[in-house]
């Protein structure tokens, strides 16, 4: 070998260390880097109704063990039978929201009695939690003027959702996970903590989540616009 071809050998091996000492790098290197970063792709919502129900401590379990947050709109009522789950719900690290005192059409039964609806699931929720909740979602997503000035009148942001995994319509499982595959970053996607398919679904959604650099996010308001059939809500997953 010549002294030329020699020393171009020893200049290449010098700069490829050069290049790894400083992280310039391709290949499994590079991969690793970016799995040092899970959410960078951003956050989405994950939002179970009508809780706390019988199964809640089954479904935080399969969220604590997959290491999930999300949020529960629970109700009034169920919230004052098993104050104890709505506890636990916040020790788990989830965020606590108000979903009226018996979930009905809030749109067709005048008021006051829909202002009661929120207002009494508001001081239930404080009562249990000692926290005063800042999110709503109406039951069904049914929502006009009306409701939304009583929620400006209670002080809660209303929250609807960009995706319906169809849990409480009997969907599986791999329906439920297949749904939340569309969750796009800011999405919500609405569950329910009662069908025995959502909790199967959380380690299908765990995992989908990380492989597309997702994660699980608080809810927050937004100035934009977000669509809802043929209205708008102001709602996002952002970073908790």
């Amino acid at each position: 070998m010549t002294v030329h071809r020699l020393r171009f050998r020893i200049t290449a091996l010098l700069a490829a260390s050069t290049l790894a000492v400083f992280g310039f790098t391709t290949g499994s290197r590079a991969q690793t880097a970016a799995e040092a970063k899970p959410c960078r792709n951003g956050y989405v919502g994950l939002t179970y109704d009508d809780g706390p129900s019988a199964t809640t401590d089954q479904l935080l379990a399969a969220l604590r063990a997959n290491h999930l947050r999300a949020t529960f709109f629970d109700q009034g009522n169920n919230s004052l039978d098993r104050p104890q789950l709505v506890r636990e719900e916040l020790r788990a690290g989830m965020w606590v929201g108000n979903h009226t005192f018996t979930h009905p059409h809030l749109t067709q039964i005048g008021e006051p009695a829909a202002f009661q609806e929120i207002a009494s699931t508001q001081w239930v929720l404080r009562d249990v939690t000692g926290r005063e909740p800042t999110l709503f979602r109406p039951p069904f997503g049914e929502t006009d003027d009306q409701v939304r000035a009583d929620e400006s009148r209670i002080g809660v942001l209303e929250v609807l959702w960009t995706v319906d995994s169809q849990d409480w319509n009997g969907a599986t499982a791999e329906q439920i996970a297949a749904a939340a595959h569309t969750l796009q970053p800011g999405g919500i996607i609405l569950m329910h903590d009662w069908p025995p398919a959502t909790i199967d679904a959380v380690p299908m959604i765990a995992s989908d989540l990380a492989a597309r650099g997702l994660c699980a996010g608080r809810i927050a308001y937004t100035p934009r616009n977000i669509p809802y059939g043929t209205q708008f809500f102001h709602a996002q997953a952002v970073r908790p």
